[in-house]
Formats: C-alpha cells, sequence, structure tokens
C-alpha cells in the first residue's frame, strides 16, 4: 500500500519532469510554449463562459422550478408498469443535464436508502453508465462552433436512456 501511495504522489511531478526533459532533448523553448497553451487554454475559457452560465442558469431554474417533480409525476405510470424505481427519477432526469446536480441527487439517495440497497446499486451504476449529455454536447460543440446538433443530440440521449434502463435491468438481475 506504501508503493501505490508513493506512486500516486509522485506520478504529476515525474510526469511534469518527464516533459521537462523531453522539451530539452527536442530542444523546444518549453516554458514559452507551456504559456502559449495557457493562452490558448484562456482564450478556450473565454469562449466557453456563456455556454457554462446558460447552463448552471437552466439547471438551477429546473431544480428550484418544481418542473422536475411534475415531469416525474407525469412519467411515473410509465416507469411504474417498467417497475423502475420512483426513487431514482429525480437522478434519470437530472443526470443527462448536470453532472453535480446529479451527484448531489445521487448522494441523498444513497444517503437515504443506503448504498448497498437495490436503489443504490441502480443510482450507482447510472451514474457510472451515464453521461451529462447536455454539458457535454454543449461545451464540445461549442468549441468547434457546430450549430446543428439535433441528430447528435438525439443518439446521446437514447444512449442515456439505454443505460438508464441496462442498469435498472442488470441491478435487479444481480441481486
Amino acid at each position: 500500500m506504501k508503493i501505490v501511495n508513493f506512486l500516486s504522489a509522485a506520478a504529476m511531478p515525474m510526469i511534469i519532469i518527464l516533459i521537462i526533459l523531453y522539451g530539452i532533448k527536442e530542444k523546444k523553448k518549453v516554458f514559452d510554449l507551456f504559456l502559449e497553451g495557457a493562452k490558448d487554454g484562456m482564450k478556450i475559457v473565454v469562449e466557453l463562459f456563456p455556454t457554462l452560465l446558460g447552463i448552471f442558469l437552466a439547471i438551477g431554474l429546473l431544480r428550484n422550478s418544481g418542473i422536475l417533480d411534475c415531469i416525474i409525476q407525469i412519467i411515473s405510470p410509465i416507469t411504474n408498469l417498467l417497475k423502475i424505481p420512483n426513487q431514482i427519477l429525480p437522478l434519470a432526469m437530472l443526470r443527462p443535464i448536470s453532472g453535480s446536480a446529479s451527484m448531489g441527487v445521487a448522494v441523498d439517495i444513497m444517503q437515504k436508502y443506503g448504498v448497498d440497497s437495490m436503489i443504490g446499486k441502480i443510482t450507482s451504476t447510472i451514474m457510472g453508465s451515464t453521461e451529462t449529455t447536455f454539458y457535454t454536447i454543449a461545451i464540445y460543440t461549442s468549441c468547434i462552433k457546430v450549430k446543428k446538433i439535433r441528430f447528435v443530440l438525439a443518439a446521446a440521449l437514447l444512449a442515456d436512456l439505454a443505460g438508464m434502463i441496462t442498469s435498472v435491468i442488470i441491478c435487479k438481475i444481480m441481486s
């Protein structure tokens, strides 16, 4: 265990040293290249900021407005037929939108039902098998200035739905 702790603590300094040594070997100005990359990174941050601000505002409105509870009440008859636990529906609704919001919901679910319960296992599996679709698509497409995302969005949301349904099925089979 001490070796693992040492390797994990030494990993980043070793990578930095390897990059510097490689730059010296290739006769590159490492610090100048670093500064150039940092400038490019700042440009990307400035370009992404409006997108991130819009996403975070929408998430806050969705969570605080009560719309999420209304949507869950509307779809609960369908999920009851499919034997999908209603307790995971808030997670299923928020996971494609926000990683931090879904993490908060997942923690709440696990604190309420326990990590070893069926609901806890399904929650963990959903968190590991799905993606923050809207966030990821917004970030990637805004970086490369893609405007038409409907096909990407449809495919990604279908993949999230498949991940959620499969999570429920596998957890029920494995228990």
